[in-house]
């Protein structure tokens, strides 16, 4: 009798041991993670990011600035100090934050300083925003992977700085390729560079 109480009780504990480390787990894990990229104009980042498998959600805004609640009007002077860019919201069970970069640096040139194409000023320079310890760590080795890859012969000059405040950007601006794929800068910028990640729209 003793006996099977014994078990009974051995195997009680470890039922209770096991879901414990299944909440501790789950805790561990969040059903998603942010992380913050500017990779010139956030219409191109937005539109590519919202096609990746994974990615919950891409809000375009403005990031790393002194002004509070900035325009458009007044980030596009450059004299705000913020940064064009997408807010990321991903499942890191489907994608890691390792996949997210390596679309990042497939969708923009990162060693050309505060500009991208035809889009030149502070505001479109290359950046990732890291949200905790973990993200600076991961985009730091990123770059030094990227630069040993010997993909760019310049240098790379993508900054990675701690997250501020995001400010989302106007509403005409979310979802801007998806209400304007006629618009020309939809057409003859942002239309070629999803075709050439494999986006076809």
């Amino acid at each position: 009798m003793r006996s099977a109480l014994n078990q009974f009780a051995f195997a009680l504990t470890a039922t209770i041991t096991s879901l414990m480390t299944t909440q501790t787990n789950a805790e561990a894990k969040p059903d998603t993670e942010t992380i913050t990229l500017g990779a010139g104009c956030f219409w191109c980042t937005e539109a590519v990011m919202q096609r990746v498998e994974g990615v919950k959600s891409a809000v375009s805004g403005y990031m790393g600035g002194h002004v509070e609640n900035p325009t458009y009007r007044q980030v596009v002077t450059g004299e705000t100090g913020h940064a064009e860019v997408a807010e990321i919201t991903f499942d890191p069970q489907a994608i890691s934050l390792d996949e997210v970069l390596e679309i990042f640096w497939l969708m923009h040139d990162p060693t050309t300083l505060n500009r991208q194409g035809a889009d030149v000023g502070t505001q479109y320079r290359s950046a990732i925003y890291y949200h905790n310890e973990e993200q600076k760590q991961i985009a730091e080795k990123s770059i030094a992977k990227l630069a040993q890859s010997g993909k760019f012969a310049d240098p790379i000059v993508t900054e990675v700085t701690q997250a501020t405040t995001f400010y989302p950007a106007e509403d005409y601006h979310q979802e801007y390729y998806e209400l304007n794929k006629n618009a020309g800068y939809c057409r003859y910028v942002i239309h070629p560079k999803l075709k050439k990640l494999g986006f076809e729209d």
